[in-house]
């Protein structure tokens, strides 16, 4: 390995920045199917199911983890992406990270790393000036440490000097007694310390700390910094639970593993975090301070003359340091809130939107008289500008299943997000006057999600689909509803939605989801225009709709859909539904298994066999469509049994059900029928209709819960073991 140490530190850098990204899933066209883990090769041109189009997570961690043994070099390397992403699972892991990451240190201790970090940016700034020809040497070291220790003891040097003295020469103390110290934040001793060499630079060598050689622009390495919180981008809560782990209702209350202060103090030590996810399990924490710290970041850190609501100068000293420290750190790209309906998290959001995007006064309580409020409002409006704080940074929005939030703070909440692509609104209190103002922002939706949302109407839909030019580009819309919370739209706006929207004239569909809705024979075959991209298409919850009608749609208009949910859907397949006026059932299961085969799957899914009469060479054309899911009722799955052939039946853990082609799927780029019963992909298959529904969560098909933190919208999925993928099936 000697020869190792002559690479570059950039090169090896890169190298683990691939193998990391080998892990991901690719953000193109991709395989709709479970992730396949298991010795299957390596990865191929998307889309593919086997081999699978990106390595899974535990080996790419595994790769990266060894190569951290190797040696120093390979360590520095691989360690940040190791750290890069970080899900939170089990309570105990949860308090190893937060010490990790925000274990307190001593005096002594601090001491050391500002001696380690003045060693390393003298020796960092010594090697930028050598570039440009500068002198070198252990001289020009030592002139470099004492400038910069000259420039950190000046009259406004933000680190004490106690913590500039060697710790040789200052008493020890047991570190039983030791008090907490009382040494400036981590993040203001390294920006001290580079603001030092900074200055020092620009009297010795004007412009050396950032140089340009040989038309290339060099930059000094980062100073040390011993914690690995500046190398987490991804912190994720969705899988946490804390189930099983016999604790009493009263230990669940007052002895809560992620507590408010814990998030806080944790996401104060993560200046480059970009996405951050929470679920119901964990929702407790997020007070006012830890929203504070999740957006409040970058350009929208408070220092856009808002009025302070301290008391005291130490309190007012301390918010001026916050808004500081978060000025340095990016801002968030991607929030899923999905599920998030305590108590705290609504009154904390509802306070964050009063306080700094409403501009209201989120202290005053009922007992203050119209007098005094009015007398708080004037005073804050001389530190208000005119304009309001927005948030250009975040991209992708999850508040799926946020029904405790009202509307009036739901609203200006979600317009303060002027970038977003990415939006699940999916059973929430979100009103027509949300789309309205959503459809005249710079908002440019690429997935939508409004599943179930009960305050919606039919002409708010229609209005912002055909008119918003927010909703031009969107790709993956799902308008779902169910038997419970059915979809407002009425045939009328669905056919001016279908005609007229440009996410439907397009034809740049990839996903869509019309559950509930009135389609009609007439809208699906002679209204909608072609939709070449379309892959998962949702038709449940319509019960009039025939068999025959939809294997025509999508032999004409749709033939590219893999995946089809038809979830009481049909007079043909939902025997348990009793006809029009006559009280009887509709057909056996026997006969719901034969309309099925012969009018869908049949004309669908099997090629039409042609010979020549010349040479007798039998000519196998594809077949019309790549259908190769189906999703169905219970009830319908149960009457068809052990399925027919190659298609069997395929359950979720959450009782969601699928009738799947076992010997379809996509090897390499390209969709294959009639796999060998001994190919991988088609052994995989039929290990999960066996399993009858014990399988992990990242089993399905059609998901109706956006993918938000990597942006991969509804088609997003990740193996359910390691991903970040919720599916919220519901039987």
């Amino acid at each position: 390995m000697a020869a190792g140490l002559q690479y570059p530190p950039e090169l090896l850098f890169t190298i683990c920045e691939y193998i990391y990204a080998a892990g991901l899933p690719p953000s193109s066209t991709s395989s709709l199917d479970p992730l396949a883990i298991g010795e299957y090769g390596a990865p191929t041109a998307l889309p593919s199911s086997m081999p699978p189009a990106n390595w899974s997570e535990p080996v790419a961690r595994k790769t990266l983890s060894r190569l951290c043994l190797v040696n120093h070099a390979w360590y520095e390397a691989a360690r940040p992406w190791l750290w890069h992403k970080l899900e939170v699972r089990l309570p105990r892991s949860w308090l190893a990270l937060v010490d990790e990451i925000t274990g307190t240190e001593d005096d002594e201790r601090a001491v050391l790393a500002v001696k380690e970090s003045i060693q390393a940016a003298a020796h960092a700034a010594l090697a930028s000036s050598m570039l440009i020809g500068s002198s070198s040497g252990e001289e020009a070291a030592r002139k470099w440490k004492e400038s910069i220790l000259e420039s950190l003891t000046s009259p406004d040097g933000s680190i004490p000097p106690e913590l500039l003295t060697p710790p040789a020469s200052r008493d020890p103390s047991p570190r039983r007694i030791r008090a907490k110290s009382e040494s400036p934040a981590r993040w203001k001793i390294m920006r001290s310390i580079s603001d030092a060499v900074q200055n020092v630079m620009d009297l010795t060598e004007p412009g050396v700390y950032g140089v340009m050689i040989h038309n290339t622009f060099v930059l000094v390495p980062r100073l040390h910094d011993p914690r690995p919180g500046r190398f987490v981008r991804h912190l994720d809560f969705n899988h946490f639970r804390t189930i099983g782990m016999r604790r009493s209702v009263d230990d669940s209350a007052t002895s809560r593993f992620v507590t408010g202060e814990r998030v806080e103090t944790l996401l104060k030590e993560l200046p480059n975090l970009i996405a951050f996810g929470a679920t119901e399990y964990m929702d407790g924490a997020l007070s006012l301070p830890v929203l504070n710290e999740l957006l409040l970041r970058g350009s929208p850190s408070g220092g856009r003359g808002r009025p302070t609501r301290a008391r005291g100068l130490v309190a007012v000293d301390l918010e001026e340091e916050d808004r500081e420290r978060r000025r340095d750190c990016k801002e968030l790209v991607a929030i899923d809130l999905t599920g998030c309906v305590s108590a705290v998290f609504v009154r904390a959001l509802k306070e964050f939107v009063n306080t700094h995007i409403l501009h209201q006064d989120g202290y005053s309580s009922g007992s203050d008289d119209e007098s005094r409020r009015q007398s708080r409002r004037s005073r804050a409006s001389r530190f208000i500008q005119e304009e309001p704080l927005t948030f250009p940074g975040l991209q992708r929005l999850g508040l799926r299943g946020v029904k405790s939030i009202q509307s009036h703070t739901l609203t200006p909440f979600v317009l303060a997000f002027p970038s977003l692509t990415h939006l699940d609104l999916s059973a929430t209190r979100v009103t027509p006057e949300l789309l309205t103002a959503l459809g005249g922002s710079t908002v440019r939706l690429h997935s939508l999600a409004l599943a179930r949302c009960i305050r919606l109407t039919g002409s708010s839909i229609r209005d912002f689909l055909v008119r918003a030019p927010a909703a031009a580009q969107i790709q993956e819309l799902t308008l779902y509803g169910d038997q419970t919370f059915p979809t407002p739209i009425s045939t009328d706006d669905l056919d001016e939605i279908i005609s007229l929207a440009p996410c439907f004239t397009s034809g740049e569909l990839t996903y869509l989801d019309l559950s509930s809705a009135p389609v009609t024979k007439e809208l699906l075959i002679d209204v909608c225009k072609p939709l070449p991209k379309l892959r998962s298409l949702g038709l449940s919850y319509i019960p009039d709709l025939e068999l025959g009608d939809i294997a025509k749609f999508l032999k004409t208009k749709a033939p590219n859909v893999e995946v089809l949910t038809l979830v009481s859907t049909s007079p043909d397949l939902d025997r348990n539904r009793a006809g029009a006026g006559v009280g009887i059932p509709r057909g056996s299961a026997q006969q719901a298994s034969l309309a099925l085969h012969s009018r869908l799957i049949g004309p669908l899914c099997i090629p039409a066999y042609a010979s020549t009469l010349l040479s007798q060479t039998v000519v196998v054309p594809p077949p019309p469509t790549r259908l190769r899911v189906i999703e169905l009722s219970v009830p319908t799955l149960t009457g068809l049994g052990a399925g027919a052939g190659t298609w069997r039946i395929i359950k979720s853990k959450g009782g969601r059900g699928w009738y799947v082609d076992t010997a379809c799927g996509w090897v390499g780029a390209e969709l294959k029928r009639n796999l060998p019963k001994e190919h991988p992909l088609r052994v995989q298959m039929d290990r999960l209709a066996d399993a009858n529904g014990n399988v992990n969560s990242g089993v399905g098909w059609h998901a109706r819960k956006m993918e938000i933190l990597h942006g991969c919208g509804m088609l997003g999925r990740e193996d359910g073991l390691y991903g970040a993928v919720s599916f919220a099936y519901q039987g």
